[in-house]
């Protein structure tokens, strides 16, 4: 819903994602301009939801320009990589394809309980995590990734909850369903419960869809 905060209106930002989806690292990208634009008309608030593109991917990780090569095919591959490299450029950063990708639950476990500590610290950890896998050859399957993570944004109790292999997987399942289990690709945005978006959609089309809700008379 759409609040306000003397003159301001509050949007909320409901974002779908999947750690290892580069859309979604462009996405939060435009996001972060869009909203950067509209500060001063409207303070946000951005939640993070698990998705899951492979929810069968080994914990244990494979080379990404394997697993992308067996994916899509060689030939497709490098139009792929030379299209997403292009792309990140074009945004400021170099799209590294080293390293493993693989299992991304951990990872949503871990995103999932930065909620409990502030959604402004969720964000930071999604930016941290986006960074360290697409620009960084990082693998977010790697506990110690994910500590450095949390650590540098500042969550604590990481340690405890990766540990347990089981902790807080009910509560990202909770979250998919609620969320995610009705799409069927990411990013997906919903602004004030109403505005749907899919896909890394520019920043132009992210603030008329702030606009459209903040006018919206039933919020």
């Amino acid at each position: 819903m759409t609040h306000s905060i003397g003159e301001k209106k509050v949007i909320k930002i409901d974002v779908s994602s999947d750690t290892v989806c580069p859309w979604c690292f462009v996405g939060k990208q435009n996001l972060q301009k869009a909203m950067d634009s509209a500060k001063d008309q409207f303070d946000f608030e951005v939640r993070w939801h698990p998705f899951f593109l492979n929810p069968n991917a080994p914990k244990e990780g494979v080379r990404k320009t394997d697993f992308y090569k067996q994916k899509f095919g060689p030939a497709q591959y490098e139009g792929i990589i030379s299209r997403m490299t292009k792309v990140f450029q074009s945004l400021g950063f170099q799209y590294d394809t080293s390293g493993l990708t693989g299992n991304t639950m951990d990872s949503h476990r871990l995103i999932t309980y930065a909620s409990t500590q502030g959604y402004d610290k969720q964000n930071a950890l999604v930016e941290e995590l986006f960074l360290n896998y697409f620009c960084q050859g990082k693998y977010i399957g790697d506990r110690q990734v994910l500590l450095d993570a949390a650590q540098k944004v500042g969550i604590g109790g990481a340690a405890e909850l990766l540990e347990d292999p089981t902790k807080g997987i009910e509560e990202v399942q909770e979250e998919f369903e609620k969320y995610s289990s009705g799409i069927n690709g990411v990013p997906h945005y919903v602004i004030n419960g109403k505005y749907k978006l899919s896909g890394g959609q520019p920043p132009e089309v992210i603030l008329k869809a702030f606009e459209a809700a903040a006018n919206d008379a039933s919020f």
